[in-house]
């Protein structure tokens, strides 16, 4: 691929959100580098951190953009200032926040396709009124999910046949039907969406209406490859009949350290300490906990899980963000001075992608969003699943009952709330962390993962599985243009 392809020009939109822009600014960089003119379309605040993330794509002499359209968010009643999720607030302002962004973001985007005319708009899936404004000038859209072929896939079949309907309690297990695997869900664990919860009725309409435009949107782009979820991509493609193109693992168009560190907002600590730190550790010897970049803890739930790492003896890099109470009272007695050498303690944004392909890093504690599960697969890592809300619960059951590649926290509920789920107790902590890390079973998981990291790096290289469905897609977009 490359230069026959340098008169293409894709518009990419990102939702408003860390987990969703910075895997779309991958897809940015993907597509710049196969010879596509590449614009990247965001509000002013949130600029810097993509300029810093494609730095290294236009010294390489790429063909990618940034473009600015202003987002006055006073004007929608939301506080100033507030240009992503992550600014909010409060989570109750998230439905607000949906309808600023057509609002708001509608007509500039019109503006821009009229004068810009590009060949395709990649928007994300919380857009979709974007699939009606580019059908306007005649151009193609393609939804971003950002989520698995096996999520979109559960969603669907949950939306098609209501099993939570059959039920006689909100625990009471049911299996999705039709979705192959014979995977079992409870209500409690659905989003509200999903379920068609009383209260939910506003989201309930917004998540039609994103159903509705992608029918009508010229197909969907997944950050997956085929090899690690081949029945759920052949089950959406065939059986459900949508039109798709794996081209992930997205996070590998990132090459060297510098890269890898630039995604998404500044770290809050050297890459290079950081590193260094790892090195002095045995490999498979260090625990990884993160819940992404939405989630906070109450400072209980923390204590619970430092009490349960200094239990477990194993080393850790623990990325820690907390609810609004202040202070660190939350830290046991001591406990920083007792884990100088075992554990490291990052207050804020982590540079996750370089951390996780370390040697030393044997496991991974996650929220089970789905750019946190790719890139340790990507890397190789088994998981301790912990999912909170979203579609993470789907995500769950991908990773430890289909790929086999994780263990459970024991996370129950579905929560809308930017806190960590249920509380939790340190044993559970402490038993799962050396579930994880140790034996055979251990053991087993890793090597699993390790296959499927092989194949993600395969799936990205000439004629691999995702390298060649994104030929496909550019070949395709290219022929609609002439």
């Amino acid at each position: 691929m490359g230069s026959e392809y340098h008169s293409l020009h894709i518009f990419f939109f990102p939702f408003l959100a860390h987990g969703h822009t910075i895997p779309t600014v991958d897809m940015a960089k993907l597509f710049a580098s196969k010879g596509v003119k590449a614009t990247i379309i965001t509000t002013p605040l949130n600029q810097p951190f993509i300029s810093k993330s494609i730095e290294k794509s236009i010294i390489s002499g790429h063909n990618i953009h940034i473009q600015t359209i202003e987002f006055p968010c006073i004007k929608a009643g939301l506080p100033n200032g507030c240009e992503s999720v992550e600014s909010l607030p409060s989570p109750d302002l998230f439905s607000m926040f949906l309808k600023a962004t057509k609002l708001l973001l509608q007509e500039p985007l019109e503006k821009l396709l009229l004068e810009q005319h590009p060949d395709c708009v990649v928007a994300d899936m919380f857009y979709p009124w974007t699939t009606d404004s580019a059908a306007k000038f005649g151009i193609p859209r393609l939804v971003f999910h950002g989520i698995s072929f096996f999520s979109l896939c559960a969603t669907e079949c949950m939306r098609l046949y209501e099993p939570f309907k059959n039920v006689s309690s909100d625990s009471e297990p049911f299996v999705i039907p039709n979705l192959p695997g014979e995977i079992q869900m409870t209500s409690l664990q659905l989003p509200p969406y999903d379920n068609s919860s009383k209260g939910c009725e506003g989201m309930i309409k917004f998540m039609q209406e994103v159903k509705e435009s992608e029918l009508k949107s010229f197909g969907v782009v997944v950050n997956s490859f085929y090899e690690l979820e081949n029945v759920y991509a052949d089950y959406y493609r065939k059986v459900l009949g949508r039109k798709a193109w794996h081209i992930g693992p997205l996070s590998l168009c990132n090459k060297d350290i510098e890269e890898k560190a630039n995604r998404g907002k500044e770290a809050s600590i050297d890459q290079h300490v950081c590193l260094k730190w790892l090195d002095m550790k045995k490999p498979n010897s260090v625990v990884y906990i993160c819940f992404g970049s939405l989630l906070n803890c109450s400072s209980s739930q923390l204590q619970e899980i430092a009490i349960g790492l200094e239990a477990s003896g194993k080393n850790f890099i623990w990325v820690v963000t907390k609810s609004s109470e202040d202070g660190e009272e939350w830290l046991p007695e001591g406990f920083e001075k007792r884990m100088e050498d075992k554990g490291l303690i990052i207050r804020g944004w982590a540079p996750q992608m370089l951390i996780l392909e370390h040697e030393a890093i044997g496991a991974f504690v996650t929220h089970c969003g789905w750019n946190s599960i790719l890139e340790g697969v990507t890397a190789g890592v088994p998981f301790v699943t912990w999912p909170v809300s979203a579609e993470q619960f789907y995500n769950e059951k991908l990773v430890n009952e289909v790929l086999k590649i994780g263990v459970p926290i024991g996370n129950k509920r579905w929560s809308r709330s930017v806190v960590l789920g249920d509380s939790i107790q340190w044993s559970v902590v402490e038993k799962v962390v050396k579930r994880v890390m140790k034996g055979e079973e251990a053991l087993e998981m890793r090597n699993r993962v390790k296959v499927f990291s092989k194949l993600a790096k395969k799936a990205v290289e000439k004629e691999g599985s995702s390298f060649s469905d994104l030929k496909a897609l550019i070949e395709e977009l290219s022929l609609l243009r002439h």
